[in-house]
């Protein structure tokens, strides 16, 4: 579990960027490559909230959740359906929001993009702990 845990801290790390530039008050050129890939667009569009909670923030607290399962319970009997559960419904939500970003917005967010691979990662090993439990 704790790959799982390694991956959420850099799924935190990610999160905090993208909040980080949710919050900006200027335009950055951060993630600005041509027309396909705009972090900017991405981080301020009205899709970037939910009932007025920054999407990066509900990541942070996401992965905050998985690293806590994956270190400070990680004894516990139940912990690998807690973590699997949590990694597939993350993974529901950013492939979602990748969805939103391609079919949308019409625009990528390298951030974005970099968290639905730690959270894919994530219910992958989450997926593994879990079977080996059953073992």
């Amino acid at each position: 579990m704790s790959v799982v845990a390694i991956l959420a801290v850099c799924g935190i790390v990610v999160s905090s960027v993208s909040l980080q530039h949710h919050y900006a008050k200027s335009k950055t050129e951060y993630c600005d490559i041509g027309e396909s890939f705009n972090c900017d667009i991405v981080n301020r569009s009205e899709y970037s909230s939910i009932l007025g909670i920054p999407v990066a923030l509900i990541g942070m607290l996401g992965y905050a959740a998985l690293t806590g399962l994956a270190t400070l319970y990680r004894e516990r009997r139940d912990t690998p359906a807690l973590l699997l559960g949590g990694a597939l419904a993350g993974l529901a939500f950013a492939l979602y929001l990748t969805y939103i970003e391609g079919r949308v917005l019409g625009v990528w967010c390298i951030l974005c993009l970099s968290s639905l691979a730690l959270i894919a990662s994530i219910a992958v090993t989450s997926l593994l702990v879990w079977v080996r439990s059953w073992a």
